[in-house]
């Protein structure tokens, strides 16, 4: 349904496309958003990424008199209604290399002391009392009980004997501090004289210098992170290190995608007056980031009767449906729901691109997500209802929100609310990028958010609350979660 070509748009900015047409409020008014003001951390510098100089934006649109359905919703409260509308999906347990994304379903407990021994934090010799020092180097059998050897005291072996007083032996990083011993000379501050036998140190050292003691970063029983904490690499690191071979956490959402429209090409140049398919490449990997379990990405023509067929026989928590979303002689999803009993939960949002969005319940604990044709008109939708019911499905964190400077103006539409590609720029400020039409993804694969510039527009040096986007708001990167499988019809 339009979701291929950038431009194919006229050259207003917001022009509704066919399947993208107009769902204005009566005399609605925009909720008040996030007031928090906090700065992205993040500068890319001045990045030339949007179009040359020579080469006209797309203008907005002229304003225009609102008009029906009176039932659009505003794009703040549509994102809380999508956030609202579920509830978390049960706990399962996972082994550690496949927990990467989830929400701990409860809390992290150390199941042991770290470090559970008192531990060397340098190479060098573990020394008792006061120096010079005598180097002991007696060998131990494979059979005892202690690992000192002419090598030294090396790490993952068992307890080695003893220091008296006076005493040092070699011990290598992360090895077990043997009983006695009262510090650890790091290799570069100690001399070995006297044929070999004694250890001076160049400088003073402490008593448990570069000692880590047994239970230094947690004692066994000590909550690590709280239930609904994202699973991040490090997480995954922290979790085995407190003895953790499975997490138990939020279950994925199950979606499949469906791609809409007789017009669209899988491969090759768009050719007789079809185009390539752009969304079914970006709408995986992007659910995917939002921790999701994508099980099929579908494309199925402009039959109603295919349509409702795919839709009833999905068994996944979240169906997303590209396209279809208004009112034309092939837009087949508001009959579809219909047919369905589905209950609509949105149906419109006060946002450019994108206002033909919906949400609705197809069933309890199951939804249809259906996104407008155009590409940046899908991310839209994305962000405004598929994250938020994702998250809350998924029991993941929302980021806070945040502001940022625009750098530029941005004219606003007279009623809706835009959301316009920005990179970041000094820190604390962002830069709005052309190519923002509802066809157009250029503008968005150079962007690091988006701002949200409400009706009437943003003047130079306005703050804009930013949605990040999710590779950029949760840091764990697209690979979570599987595609296992596509099937339909090119």
């Amino acid at each position: 349904m339009f979701n291929g070509d950038p431009f194919s748009e006229a050259s207003s900015a917001d022009r509704p496309a066919p399947d993208d047409r107009s769902r204005r409020p009566d005399s609605s008014t925009e909720p008040t958003g996030p007031t928090k003001s906090t700065r992205p951390t993040k500068s890319t510098g001045p990045t030339q990424v949007d179009q040359p100089a020579d080469v006209p934006d797309e203008a907005p649109e002229a304003p225009k008199a609102p008009e029906a359905p009176a039932h659009a919703t505003a794009w703040h409260a549509a994102r809380t209604a999508a956030a609202r509308a579920a509830q978390p999906l049960p706990s399962v347990v996972r082994p550690l290399g496949e927990a990467l994304g989830q929400a701990l379903a409860e809390p992290l407990a150390a199941l042991t002391d770290l470090p559970s021994f008192d531990t060397s934090a340098m190479d060098g010799w573990a020394v008792a009392g006061p120096g010079p020092w005598r180097l002991t180097s007696e060998d131990v059998t494979p059979e005892g009980t202690g690992t000192r050897t002419d090598a030294g005291i090396l790490a993952g072996h068992a307890e080695a004997a003893p220091l008296s007083d006076g005493d040092a032996v070699r011990i290598a990083t992360g090895a077990r501090v043997p009983p006695g011993a009262t510090a650890v000379l790091r290799s570069e501050h100690g001399k070995v004289r006297g044929e070999g036998r004694e250890l001076y140190a160049s400088r003073h050292i402490t008593q448990g210098q570069d000692i880590r003691p047994r239970g230094q970063e947690c004692r066994r029983g000590d909550v690590l992170l709280p239930a609904g904490a994202l699973v991040t690499p490090v997480v995954l690191g922290l979790a085995a290190a407190a003895g953790y071979d499975e997490l138990t956490v939020t279950s994925r959402p199950r979606v499949e995608v469906l791609v809409l429209g007789d017009e669209l090409l899988r491969a090759g140049l768009p050719h007789d007056g079809r185009i390539r398919d752009a969304l079914g490449p970006l709408l995986g990997p992007w659910l995917r980031a939002l921790g999701a379990e994508v099980v099929a990405t579908r494309h199925v023509g402009d039959d109603p009767e295919a349509l409702h067929t795919a839709v009833s026989a999905s068994t996944a928590d979240v169906v997303v449906t590209t396209g279809g979303t208004a009112a034309g002689p092939v837009d087949h999803v508001h009959p579809t729901l219909r047919r369905l009993g589905a209950e609509q939960l949105v149906d419109g949002v006060e946002v450019r691109p994108g206002h033909p969005m919906l949400l609705a319940r197809l069933a309890p604990g199951r939804y249809l997500v259906g996104l407008p044709g155009n590409p940046l008109a899908a991310v839209s939708g994305l962000l405004t209802l598929a994250e938020p019911l994702l998250r809350t499905l998924s029991a993941r964190p929302s980021p806070p929100p945040y502001r940022a400077r625009l750098i530029e103006a941005v004219q606003g539409h007279p009623v809706d609310t835009r959301l316009i590609p920005v990179v970041y720029q000094h820190g604390d400020r962002a830069r709005p990028l052309r190519f923002h039409g509802p066809a157009m993804l250029r503008g968005i694969a150079a962007a690091d958010a988006l701002a949200v510039v409400p009706p009437g527009g943003a003047d130079q040096g306005a703050e804009a609350e930013i949605l990040d986007l999710p590779w950029t708001a949760d840091g764990i990167g697209i690979s979570a979660g599987t595609t296992t499988g596509t099937g339909g019809t090119p």
